[in-house]
């Protein structure tokens, strides 16, 4: 593709308005053509908000032949369905996460990308978050020595609102923010997943949504990985427990660029000193780590840059496949409240 890329988000929620329409116009190369809804009193807000065309439904932009790009800012449980008609109808998909609910669907949505040679890329944005990218780096220059056990929490307290206190539209922090927990637990890792274990509680009586979730995924060669999610949380635990071989990282706090972006400018994220990460050797020495710079951003230039045949993407719906295939296991474990054991492509379901 050479210009810039004509780009249509559907829905305009708070992902859509304040996440994906507000990160394509950052990035060089994609240009915001139009945004997707229904309701006539957005689709006023969209054009009193944005300078770009409002579209009434999905089927309105498959039949213009000038979006290249469609961008999925939709309920869960609506990703597959949508992704593969865009795909079908010639048009390369981003969609939010969760990308999907299940493997089926996420490998009817693969098979479509791959037939009809569209680009297929979920929007795993916190794979640039500080936090992460700090630890990683602590990972990769050994200052842990080998990772064994890894524990990740997001947490507050009260229920979600919305489309996300509906199960049936695939709400829930599970799948919210299990997206992501789960995707960057499976980075830092390259040994297969072995197990997979669950708890899901209920608590909320105008949701039937999930109240709080634990998740325990343990690897071949002997590590294990803590996904705690939860809305009953009024003092939260470590956004990052890493315990290596030589060493442990603590770190509490989340990125900020959402404060930021919400505010109106992503770049002016930075993160207190006093949220800063600690370091302890065996030995005992103690380090305060200053956490790197976050950058959201990098999601949408990498897209671009593919679509220009300039770079390789960053974020594959064939690496999102494991993601997908442990939090379907983590909803069967709940369900039989028993260990749901893994072969080479997915999850065992006899167990």
């Amino acid at each position: 593709m050479s210009g810039e890329i004509n780009t249509v988000v559907i829905g305009y929620g708070y992902a859509g308005r304040c996440f994906h329409s507000y990160l394509i116009k950052l990035t060089p190369g994609l240009r915001l053509y139009g945004i997707v809804s229904r309701n006539p009193e957005t689709q006023e807000k969209i054009r009193q908000e944005q300078s770009c065309r409002v579209y009434k439904s999905l089927e309105e932009v498959l039949k213009d032949e000038s979006v290249e790009l469609v961008v999925l800012a939709t309920p869960n449980s609506t990703h597959a369905e949508m992704a593969v008609k865009a795909m079908q109808a010639g048009k390369h998909v981003v969609t939010d996460k969760v990308m999907c609910l299940n493997l089926k669907q996420c490998d009817w949505m693969i098979e479509t990308s791959h037939r009809t040679k569209r680009l297929l890329s979920v929007f795993q944005n916190r794979r640039w978050d500080g936090d992460f990218l700090t630890l990683k780096k602590l990972v990769a220059t050994g200052k842990l020595g080998k990772l064994r056990w890894l524990e990740m929490s997001w947490q507050g307290f009260g229920p979600m609102r919305g489309w996300r206190a509906r199960a049936d539209m695939g709400g829930g922090r599970y799948y919210d923010l299990g997206a992501h927990l789960v995707d960057q637990a499976l980075l830092f890792f390259s040994s297969p997943v072995e197990t997979v274990y669950a708890r899901l509680h209920y608590d909320w009586e105008n949701s039937d949504t999930e109240s709080s979730a634990l998740l325990v995924i343990t690897f071949a060669e002997g590590s294990t990985a803590v996904c705690d999610l939860s809305s009953l949380n009024t003092i939260s635990k470590p956004r990052f427990y890493a315990c290596g071989t030589q060493g442990t990282f603590i770190k509490y706090g989340l990125d900020p660029q959402e404060k930021a972006m919400v505010a109106g400018d992503i770049d002016a994220a930075r993160e207190d000193p006093c949220f800063y990460g600690r370091w302890k050797k065996s030995t005992g020495e103690e380090e305060v780590i200053p956490t790197l710079p976050g950058r959201w951003r990098s999601y949408y230039e990498n897209i671009a840059e593919v679509l220009r045949g300039k770079a390789e993407l960053l974020v594959k719906p064939e690496q999102v496949r494991q993601a997908i295939a442990v939090l379907e296991a983590g909803i069967i474990s709940a369900r039989k409240n028993k260990v749901v054991k893994f072969k080479k492509e997915g999850y065992d379901e006899t167990t």
